[in-house]
């Protein structure tokens, strides 16, 4: 288990970043990027993880609770090939399913009113999806 890691909840407008340690043990580090245009966003992507040393990308994948995929998931496997294109890194695809869900919970139980954590839940779900990974390595 080495190298750092980044977790992306993508969205249509905003997207959730969450990097680790070096080591790739503990999540670290998490914004929120706004953005709608994929290539500009793959772009950004590319150069962050660059200058943080990312040695691993996952991706998460929005499935239906019956483990089912739709448009959302079509998108975002098309997202993960012009990732792969940018960064030349392979991105590991991570189901998502509860992690906005989640990220809202956690948000709203800290006393986070709505509005004011627009920005915040998707780097919270992009978190959670990291958290996720990094334990399965274990």
């Amino acid at each position: 288990m080495s190298g750092r890691v980044l977790a992306i909840d993508y969205g249509d407008a905003r997207t959730g970043l969450a990097f680790s340690d070096l080591l790739g043990i503990l999540c670290g580090e998490a914004v929120t990027i706004n953005e709608w245009n994929a290539e500009r966003l793959a772009d950004t992507i590319a150069e962050m993880a660059k200058q943080r040393q990312v040695e691993t990308l996952v991706l998460g994948l929005p499935k239906n609770m019956d483990g089912s995929e739709g448009a959302r998931a079509e998108k975002c496997r098309a997202f993960k090939a012009l990732l792969e294109e940018r960064t030349g890194l392979s991105v590991v695809l991570w189901d998502e399913r509860r992690s906005s869900i989640e990220a809202h919970n956690i948000l709203h139980a800290v006393g986070k009113k709505e509005k004011k954590h627009k920005n915040t839940v998707d780097a919270v779900a992009a978190s959670l999806l990291l958290e996720g990974y990094l334990g399965s390595r274990r």
